[in-house]
């Protein structure tokens, strides 16, 4: 039997009028996946525990079947794992987005989270420059992904809260900008970095083209090292994790999967979708279990385009489901899979919400009719009052109903 958990990033979404009052999920067209659910059940699923915020971090350490409650201590941490950082007990890993703000007085612009989706080439560029012109005993920067970076950070925390800074796109972050500058030491961190940022070759060539520059860093997720118990060990099974990001790579390997590394996966529209299923593929041919991961409608989210998010969500069917599932089948092998996502990233909002997600489940060996429903909100919504299913709201539910049984003591 082989097991399949494969996600869109933030593809849950509200009514929009772009899309004549349906969502993203309602519009794509999404023919694998709307087969898969007609012939299984479909469910709501609880991955933002109440009081946490609706991250990825948090969303899909639950569909991993960890309880944030328990395990939970910050982003960065999961995703300094992942680059192979071992966080000593005094020291915090924090997610070091390269921003572009716009400084206008008082004010300070977030224009652009993700410095207009910056190569890992460039990004490592500026990382390796910050590193030799502003790092300090207690400061450290090291490269991941993109706009993906991290800052490790030892000795006490300053008692700061940070903040997303996808959640305050095209606002003014003045409040939390002036917060890190309260302390001596951090205001010093970040007018280096400025200064160093300013005037770089990446960003001369970037404001050339016509592009976004990463004029600046935006540190958040904070935390120290987890002590997340192994999905592996708790079902006795092996597994790989596909994705482009150090925060689902970061939560594989602590979960004791695969994590292979996909030449041209960005974490974007233009990913390497037939690298993914390729190596979703391959993981199964020896393997039980794939999480499959695309960040790409969560991106589009951000950016509040519902047609990218609209095609985001056809190229996870047509380029991710369809592929695996037609070699799953070609091989005649047995499989469960779930087809879900972290969180909703509404297009209206730009950012993450906490609404129970929708969730399908199909078994290969299933013979009955299933739910006769199709993927969507609506959908879902309808199925729950059709069919009176309950929703999921434990994180491990979702994989003890994926693995037909519950954990090892």
């Amino acid at each position: 039997m082989k097991y399949l958990l494969l996600v869109g990033d933030g593809m849950g979404d509200y009514p929009c009028k772009e899309l004549n009052g349906g969502t993203p999920l309602s519009a794509a067209k999404t023919p694998c996946i709307d087969d898969l659910c007609r012939k299984g059940s479909l469910f709501f699923n609880h991955t933002v525990p109440e009081g946490f915020p609706p991250g990825s971090d948090v969303a899909n350490m639950s569909l991993m079947g960890c309880s944030p409650a328990k395990y939970f201590t910050g982003r960065a941490p999961l995703e300094a794992a992942a680059m192979g950082i071992s966080l000593q007990p005094n020291e915090y890993a924090f997610r070091c987005n390269t921003v572009t703000l716009d400084f206008n007085g008082e004010e300070v612009i977030m224009r652009d989270f993700t410095a207009d989706h910056i190569s890992s080439e460039e990004a490592r560029e500026l990382i390796a420059g910050l590193e030799e012109n502003c790092s300090s005993e207690h400061f450290h920067f090291k490269p991941g992904v993109s706009y993906r970076n991290l800052v490790l950070f030892s000795g006490k925390h300053p008692g700061f809260a940070t903040t997303p800074p996808h959640d305050h796109i095209g606002k003014d972050v003045a409040e939390y900008w002036n917060t890190y500058r309260k302390d001596d030491e951090w205001r010093e961190l970040l007018d280096s970095v400025k200064a160093y940022l300013v005037d770089h070759p990446v960003n001369r060539k970037r404001i050339a083209s016509g592009k976004n520059p990463a004029n600046m860093i935006w540190l958040w997720g904070e935390g120290k090292k987890p002590g997340m118990p192994s999905l592996c060990k708790r079902f006795n099974i092996t597994g790989t994790m596909v994705s482009a990001v150090d925060l689902l790579k970061g939560l594989g390997i602590l979960g004791g999967l695969s994590t292979p590394e996909i030449k041209g996966a960005t974490g974007y529209i233009d990913t390497n979708y037939a690298g993914k299923a390729a190596a979703a593929i391959e993981a199964l041919k020896t393997q039980d279990f794939v999480f499959v991961h695309l960040e790409a409608p969560d991106e589009a989210g951000h950016e509040g385009s519902a047609k990218v998010k609209v095609q985001a969500i056809e190229d996870f069917d047509s380029k991710i489901v369809e592929p695996i599932l037609a070699d799953l089948r070609r091989r005649g092998e047995e499989f469960r899979v779930v087809v879900t996502m972290d969180h909703f990233t509404p297009i209206s909002l730009r950012t993450h919400a906490s609404d129970p997600v929708p969730t399908l489940l199909y078994d290969s060996r299933e013979k009955n009719p299933g739910c006769g429903f199709t993927f969507s909100e609506a959908e879902c919504t309808q199925a729950k009052e059709t069919t009176g299913t309950t929703d999921l709201v434990s994180s491990d539910e979702l994989v003890e109903l994926l693995f037909e049984r519950a954990p090892e003591a």
